[in-house]
């Protein structure tokens, strides 16, 4: 089986369990927050993941992990289950794969915004409500700062590219000039 379908099952799986108890927002983040500790540290991850390591001492470990990081019962029972089935090293793919899918259930799209320059707070929010009249939903906006675009902005939604950027402006005039058609 495939990362992805295995991620996709186990993310279904917590998603319809969060929405029979009304917790989907509260266990995305604990599950985000877990494989963010496991991305943050290798060496963590390793452990967990490798057989060369006695199987009780690995499970303590993150029992200690998830007592560290408080999540609810309900995650630490799904990451109880991710170990016993060996399927740990999957937490980070089954995380995203979870975000993905409560922001379908939310009717959320995702966009990413590539800008030459930092945005205030104004700038962004007139960004979000433009892309949210394009996306025709609600858009979640990751904002990344890319000096290479030397000025304007780059848009993503989903398989949607809106580049507004001066870098590529400049090389759509420069390969003009190429061709000879100015006019």
């Amino acid at each position: 089986m495939t990362s992805f379908i295995v991620a996709k099952r186990y993310a279904k799986a917590l998603l319809e369990l969060g929405r029979e108890d009304g917790n989907t927002e509260l266990y995305g983040k604990e599950l985000g927050a877990v494989a963010q500790m496991l991305a943050d540290s290798a060496e963590l991850e390793s452990t967990l993941v490798n057989p060369g390591f006695d199987f009780d001492s690995r499970k303590k470990l993150l029992a200690a992990i998830l007592q560290k990081l408080g999540v609810s019962p309900m995650v630490a029972n799904f990451f109880r289950l991710l170990m016993d089935r060996g399927r740990i090293a999957a937490a980070r793919d089954i995380a995203l794969t979870y975000g993905l899918l409560l922001d379908e259930v939310n009717g959320v799209t995702r966009a990413e915004v590539r800008t030459a320059a930092a945005l205030n707070e104004e700038e962004v929010k007139r960004l979000t409500q433009s892309l949210k009249s394009v996306a025709r939903r609600e858009v979640a906006l990751e904002v990344i700062e890319d000096p290479s675009l030397i000025g304007g902005v780059v848009a993503k939604i989903g398989d949607l590219v809106l580049d507004g950027s001066v870098k590529t402006q400049l090389a759509n005039l420069k390969e003009s000039l190429r061709r000879g058609d100015y006019a």
